[in-house]
């Protein structure tokens, strides 16, 4: 038997759950409420000022950091003395009430839906994490939050939902894994209809493997953890690692476009994608077969991706998957400077030897992530530490303030991956570069999935970033670095941010004809009146930059609300015409309001 069903709800799995059961849901219980990720894992300070993370969920988790106080107080002039204090727990009070369709609360409670207006149910769906909601979490302000919250189970609920607010004119919002960073689920402060968030989280499996043919069809709601996990169970994987990969849905790396690290060898979501069902105020959109290409017009689910809940719900996906990687390899390169790992990485790309992941930093990345380095375990690891680091600076003569480092993640046949580490090596040697070992490149790579939590640890410090990013010719790639950090250094100067900002970048995705450029930005704001006021003026004036610089208006993030001032810009007049012309079709009544891209 080729195709193989994954539980035996997989053709009659649509079944009401009592309400209970979202009340102590997994985002409640197991995440942050004013955060990034899981409740258990944070930086911190201990009682002798060390940085630690917590948990038992990482690689980094328990460890002591014992360059983290040094470079915040280093890089923003911080000082542990000088703390802010947000909320512990959401104050539901100061919520705005629920604006409700009686009507169509009743309809769907008929239909056996489950719903809730439960305030901190429908607080934990009124945001991503954008730096301004999280900043609006922790002060508790929110001028506008979905109404009512309601959890499909299958795609049939789904349609029922969507049916019913059609005909009562309710707005939706899709919400996956909440993890957008465009705005996208930001509800519009002037509509004035009940405001539904269409939970997908209860649509979460795998519901059948077709062992021949290489794919599997899967709920929109699943987050990357889980299908990988699942998958890998029966020997399988799709290969797509977003940074956000632990929360985040497949649905909503449909809607966004998105890209993961391994990309070089998977491929982006666009690349994965065999079939996709969606749910709109017109019907279903699907295609009628799940053949590898079809040449029948433009290709409407390039709509569906993108789309970003504009159009309608995404229920089920048939992805394509492979055969467990037979081995795997990490590894590290330094280069004496920026210039020469870019080189190296475009040669790379040139020869189409790119392993699966390639990645460089530049010097003040990897300062910070030499701050993020745990503690050594043993004399004999920090002697060896010390033998590498003089090699490479006193040896080899690299500048420690100039250096910059690419790890790399090599998957496949043993025979495959040992040829192709040699190559890597080869190219990246014509650059200067040296190997720094495998444990430097896992310990980069696994950072990825660790990093995003030190923004919550900047804040209690008077201390706000973001993260954005862009994809850029070969050719622009070195000076839309230099512009675009040159650029924020001298914002802050401007708007009166009394420190020195960090300003930082890496090269985290290559092609043919270019990268992805990914920044991080962040400063102290004591002393500002309005520390998210001046942030978004300097971000949007580093977008600027990007654009005259030959970048994109997005690489994988999207462009929900925060970006969308530049949107015709970017696609020209017509191909916004376009886009609403889809738009008055698929939605002529905005049911799927939240009024993202246009």
């Amino acid at each position: 038997m080729t195709r193989w069903f994954y539980n035996a709800f997989a053709n009659n799995h649509c079944k009401a759950i009592s309400k209970n059961y979202f009340v102590l849901s997994f985002r409640q219980e197991i995440l942050k409420w004013n955060g990034w990720g899981y409740s258990d894992s944070k930086f911190t300070f201990n009682k002798k000022g060390q940085g630690e993370f917590t948990g038992k969920r990482y690689r980094h988790s328990g460890m002591i950091l014992p360059g983290l106080k040094e470079w915040m107080e280093k890089s923003f002039g911080a000082s542990l003395e000088h703390r802010t204090t947000p909320r512990t727990t959401p104050n539901v009070d100061d919520l705005p009430l629920p604006i409700l369709n009686e009507e169509y609360l009743k309809d769907l409670k008929e239909v056996g839906v489950p719903f809730s207006h439960d305030p901190e149910d429908r607080l934990i769906r009124a945001h991503g994490h954008c730096l301004h909601e999280i900043f609006s979490l922790r002060e508790g302000k929110f001028e506008r939050i979905p109404d009512v919250v309601v959890w499909p189970n299958c795609h049939s609920d789904v349609l029922k939902i969507v049916e019913l607010a059609t005909k009562h004119n309710v707005c939706i919002i899709p919400f996956g894994g909440g993890t957008s960073v465009s705005n996208a689920l930001e509800c519009p402060a002037d509509e004035n209809r009940s405001i539904i968030s269409l939970d997908t989280s209860q649509m979460n499996r795998i519901l059948w493997v077709d062992e021949k043919n290489l794919t599997a069809h899967v709920e929109a709601g699943i987050t990357g953890q889980d299908l990988e996990r699942q998958l890998g169970e029966q020997g399988y994987c799709t290969g797509h690692e977003p940074d956000s990969m632990e929360f985040s849905s497949l649905g909503g790396w449909v809607a966004t476009r998105a890209s993961g690290m391994k990309k070089n060898i998977y491929g982006n979501i666009e690349d994965l994608i065999v079939h996709i069902k969606m749910v709109t105020p017109r019907g279903i959109v699907e295609k009628s077969c799940q053949g590898p290409r079809m040449s029948t017009g433009p290709d409407i689910y390039h709509f569906i991706m993108g789309s970003e809940g504009t159009l309608g719900v995404i229920t089920e996906v048939t992805i394509k998957i492979r055969t467990l990687p037979e081995y795997q390899k990490y590894g590290s390169v330094v280069f004496p400077d920026f210039e020469q790992g870019v080189a190296c990485l475009r040669e790379v790309a040139r020869q189409r030897c790119a392993p699966a992941s390639i990645r460089l930093m530049d010097n003040t990345q990897f300062q910070f992530g030499h701050a993020l380095k745990p503690q050594v375990a043993s004399i004999f690891t920090s002697f060896l530490d010390g033998l590498k680091k003089f090699y490479i600076t006193k040896f080899k003569g690299f500048d420690p303030n100039v250096l910059c480092v690419a790890t790399l993640l090599f998957e496949g046949s043993r025979e495959k991956v040992l040829q192709q580490e040699k190559h890597v090596y080869d190219i990246a040697a014509k650059f200067g570069g040296l190997a720094a070992g495998e444990d430097n490149g896992q310990r980069g790579y696994m950072l990825t999935f660790v990093i995003a939590y030190i923004r919550d640890l900047g804040m209690d410090y008077y201390i706000i970033g973001e993260s954005f990013e862009t994809s850029v010719p070969w050719d622009r790639v070195l000076d839309l670095c230099r512009n675009v950090k040159e650029k924020l250094v001298r914002e802050c100067k401007e708007r009166g941010v009394q420190f020195p900002p960090l300003a930082t970048c890496r090269v985290t995705q290559t092609y043919d004809a270019g990268a992805c450029v990914y920044f991080y930005f962040a400063f102290n704001y004591r002393g500002l009146s309005d520390p998210i006021h001046v942030y978004d003026q300097i971000e949007a004036a580093a977008r600027e930059e990007i654009l005259e610089n030959g970048g994109s208006l997005s690489h994988h993030h999207g462009v929900g609300k925060l970006r969308k001032r530049w949107l015709r810009e970017s696609i020209s007049d017509v191909g916004v015409g376009m886009l609403k012309s889809v738009k008055d079709f698929v939605d002529p009544d905005n049911i799927f309001g939240n009024r993202n891209l246009l």
